[in-house]
């Protein structure tokens, strides 16, 4: 019996910045940032948006799109790592949402008996979710599970990730006999805790806080005599010495992030391999990764593709090409192998497997959970614009999340595919609304008093709660 991917919907929001907009504020060589690492522009969401809403967007558009009955849903599973809450799921949040759009049609309590969760894993998550949601879906086959990836990627201005930030959702219907993609049951996985990346609770005292805001003042005052006024104060001064504060910007190393990725993907491979026989450069016709930015896959693959060509007893080819075996001197052998990657032979490769799921991306930028089902959907999309029959195809897919987990499966294009052509996605894309580096850096630090886009359509995000019990709890509303 055949389990996987259904249908597809998603959520981009609809202002971007233009990178070239980013190099030129930021001094940085255009160039640098398009051709070498395929950025064209990054979307972020308005200040009316979250994970909730972007979320919720994506699968009320696919729940409506597909006329799928509210009865027929027995699963929302969430891949994030934007979480509104530390107790509350994220998916509950949706899921509430979308019922009650629903209800006019399908009653109040249509949702009700969905069972709602939350997976974190970094940008893994989604893949989690997903390889569950294909678990359930094959011993309920008469009812559909929702796997929704729904994220900001958001760095500290100037630092050397603002340039792949992005955002989004995307939301996929999984049951048995599929009408896109059929989902293989075996998975390649291997996870060793790294500290390449991670949101860390950030902890401060208030008597530090107090010490900077005096000196703000034009006061000078010590920690120490800080400390000795808040220990009379009440309110928010008095109590608890500490201030916790979270925020979306991680801490991180790219190039030990980048390690952990590529010893993630290689042992995750391995994996694969004692449970599928295949080689990945002959058997997919198609490779969709996570992608932090566009070009990642192909800089990286490089050299598991010279791998694959070993195994394949394909490596004459390869020295056919380059004029030469690979040098033995290490130095010599990375100068080698990056002339390699730069071949019509490789750039072949390249073209056919890897490039159809960087079109989305350089549009939209690094949308963490979302980016390797968003690369799912590019890949459709770009061979249904192009006329292209890729039934029966392969498409090998690679998802990795920092901290750090590797998931290696693959899938089986079906005969209902091309029903990607109605979402014009490229065409969205498309027609998004630029904006200003000032609005950007505005919206970046929090001090936009209003959405850039008003009266949006869809589910927006209008405000906290204030009264006893109830502070801080999330408001939302929906714009017909």
């Amino acid at each position: 019996m055949k389990v996987g991917i259904h249908a597809i919907s998603y959520y981009v929001p609809t202002q971007y910045l233009p990178i070239e907009t980013l190099a030129n504020a930021r001094d940085i060589e255009y160039a640098k940032l398009n051709k070498g690492l395929g950025l064209t522009s990054m979307s972020f969401p308005d200040v009316d948006e979250d994970a909730a809403t972007m979320g919720a967007n994506a699968v009320l558009r696919l729940i409506q799109s597909e006329n799928i009955h509210p009865s027929t849903i027995g699963r929302l599973y969430l891949g994030t790592e934007s979480a509104l809450d530390s107790a509350k799921p994220t998916a509950t949040y949706i899921l509430d949402l979308v019922e009650n759009q629903l209800s006019a049609e399908h009653g109040a309590d249509c949702l009700r008996n969905v069972d709602a969760v939350d997976m974190i894993f970094a940008c893994v998550s989604a893949v989690d979710a997903l390889e569950n949601a294909c678990l359930w879906a094959a011993q309920n086959p008469d009812k559909a599970a929702i796997v929704v990836a729904s994220d900001l990627a958001k760095y500290d201005l100037g630092s050397t990730g603002e340039y792949t930030q992005g955002a989004g959702s995307v939301a996929l219907a999984v049951r048995t006999n599929p009408d896109m993609i059929s989902i293989d049951p075996h998975v390649g996985v291997a996870t060793k805790g790294e500290r390449d990346f991670f949101k860390p609770r950030r902890t401060f005292t208030k008597a530090a806080l107090l010490a900077e805001a005096a000196k703000l003042l034009g006061v000078e005052l010590s920690e120490e005599e800080a400390r000795e006024k808040l220990a009379s104060s009440n309110g928010f001064w008095g109590g608890n010495t500490m201030l916790r504060s979270y925020v979306e910007e991680p801490v991180f190393d790219g190039q030990y992030s980048n390690f952990a990725y590529v010893s993630r993907i290689k042992e995750a491979l391995a994996n694969f391999g004692t449970k599928v026989n295949t080689n990945p450069a002959l058997d997919w016709d198609k490779v969709v990764m996570h992608l932090p930015y566009a070009f990642q896959g192909r800089r990286m693959l490089v050299n598991f593709y010279l791998d694959w060509m070993k195994a394949n007893n394909k490596w004459n080819e390869v020295v056919e090409v380059m004029g030469s075996d690979m040098p033995a001197d290490k130095a010599e052998a990375k100068e080698w192998v990056r002339a390699f990657s730069k071949s019509d032979y490789y750039r072949a490769y390249v073209a056919k497997a890897l490039a159809p799921a960087e079109r989305a991306s350089s549009l939209i930028g690094n949308m963490y959970t979302a980016s390797i089902f968003m690369g799912l959907l590019s890949t459709l999309c770009d061979a249904a614009d192009k006329g292209q029959n890729i039934e029966g195809h392969t498409i090998g897919f690679m998802g990795y999340g920092s901290g750090s987990k590797a998931k290696v499966f693959q899938g089986t294009v079906e005969k209902g595919w091309n029903k990607v052509a109605q979402l014009d996605l490229f065409n969205t894309l498309e027609n998004r609304t630029a904006v200003s580096f000032e609005t950007y850096e505005n919206w970046h630090n929090e001090r936009l008093d209003s959405a850039i886009t008003p009266n949006k359509k869809g589910f927006v995000f209008t405000g906290l709660r204030t009264e006893e019990n109830q502070e801080f709890y999330r408001d939302y509303t929906f714009n017909a």
